[in-house]
């Protein structure tokens, strides 16, 4: 399998034989860059509900972009990234994309959210640029609701439900659950949707789909149905996110529901983690991106001691991760095609397998949704600690 280091080194070969592609007299459109640099533009949300994933994935972004200047850049060109604060408000999002298309970016990194990323693929769009984003996982995240050069490189939520709906059933034997899905986003109600669709397939019995809003800050009602039925489930699924995702967890320990706890890649937060702490951290499942060790990958170590030399601690979220690999897949399939034009990238995209820090990813072609063929990172929470379980493919996927 081929390795980050590797890809340095590919890099840097690619940008000696082919220096200078790209360049053109005419003014750039798509782009097609003239000058002496690659500009990729960061619409994250480094600040707002969003952050927790969007500022470590800058982190990522920047560390990458260090690593491949030192190998040469793109295209023999120096990269440089530009960051603006998407504030977690979908409209600054599309604004802020739109200023770094007019800055001259070559391609548009959006945040890790369909809602709140959208409006800067759509931008990337308008432009004739690449949009990407690291982790958003709604199926809506891709061709056809956005356009043929938009891609995210999270495994969809039909991926990431049917891995934990096969783990649940298949690994832990558990029969029956109780969904709750917090209604705020597509994310969450379209992660529980794929879930149990999934689960019910495999012979799994839903009791009953509960909501909550993000921000509601109160499950007394959902956990006073939970006691109510006449049987308990196996376990309970929550859809949600931080911060109400730990009010949500610790309220239902406190209360004497012990049933183990199942959920997405919301789940792998540190403040989730800190949260429950040791007390009510445990029996908690879920899928996510990656993880923070040589055992899901072998480049780790190295990795991380080029993280904590740049930003003077240790690698402290996944979410790193994919910041990172982002702007190492834009720079390879810039190298494939021999350009920054943003039709030919994406067309590299479409065509080639990516051995990233996040697994092995290849996307179908603009008329299937570019939908991303990638694995999961199963991971299970022991007294407030991550513990990394495994690479997960489902057997079967639920039709978006």
């Amino acid at each position: 399998m081929k390795r980050l280091a590797g890809l340095l080194v590919i890099v840097l070969m690619l940008a000696l034989v082919v220096p200078g592609c790209g360049t053109t007299d005419e003014e750039p459109t798509g782009g097609e860059v003239s000058g002496e640099e690659i500009i990729i533009g960061a619409a994250l949300c480094q600040t707002g509900i969003q952050a927790p994933l969007d500022e470590p994935a800058l982190r990522g972004a920047q560390l990458a972009v260090d690593d491949l200047n030192a190998a040469g850049g793109i295209l023999g060109k120096k990269v440089k990234l530009v960051a603006m604060d998407g504030k977690s408000d979908p409209v600054t999002v599309g604004n802020v994309a739109k200023q770094l298309v007019e800055q001259g970016a070559a391609a548009i990194i959006a945040p890790s959210d369909f809602d709140f990323g959208g409006p800067a693929s759509r931008e990337a769009q308008n432009a004739g640029l690449v949009g990407i984003s690291p982790c958003a996982s709604s199926p809506l995240y891709g061709s056809a609701a956005l356009g043929d050069k938009q891609f995210t490189m999270s495994m969809w939520n039909t991926t990431m439900g049917a891995v934990t709906a096969e783990y649940a059933y298949n690994e832990k034997g558990w029969r029956t659950v109780y969904v709750i899905t917090d209604d705020f986003i597509d994310y969450t109600k379209s992660l529980s949707r794929y879930f149990i669709i999934h689960f019910e397939s495999l012979g799994g019995e839903v009791f009953f789909e509960d909501t909550y809003t993000q921000g509601q800050a109160d499950v007394s009602a959902q956990l006073a149905r939970i006691k109510a039925l006449p049987e308990q489930p196996d376990f309970i699924y929550i859809s949600s996110y931080m911060p109400d995702l730990a009010l949500m967890i610790r309220t239902l320990r406190e209360s004497g529901v012990t049933q183990p706890v199942v959920g997405g890649d919301a789940y792998d937060d540190p403040g989730l983690f800190e949260a429950l702490g040791e007390q009510y951290g445990s029996d908690v499942y879920f899928d996510t991106h990656g993880f923070l060790s040589d055992e899901a990958n072998p480049e780790y170590s190295g990795w991380a001691e080029r993280y904590e030399a740049k930003f003077g601690d240790a690698p402290d979220a996944v979410w790193i991760m994919p910041g990172y690999d982002v702007v190492m897949l834009l720079a390879e399939a810039m190298e494939i095609a021999g350009t920054t034009d943003g039709a030919e990238v994406a067309k590299a995209m479409e065509e080639n397998t990516f051995e990233l820090f996040t697994g092995t990813l290849e996307w179908s072609d603009a008329a299937s949704g570019h939908e991303p063929n990638k694995a999961a990172a199963m991971v299970e929470l022991v007294g407030g600690v991550p513990n990394f379980l495994g690479w997960v493919i489902p057997d079967s996927i639920p039709a978006p």
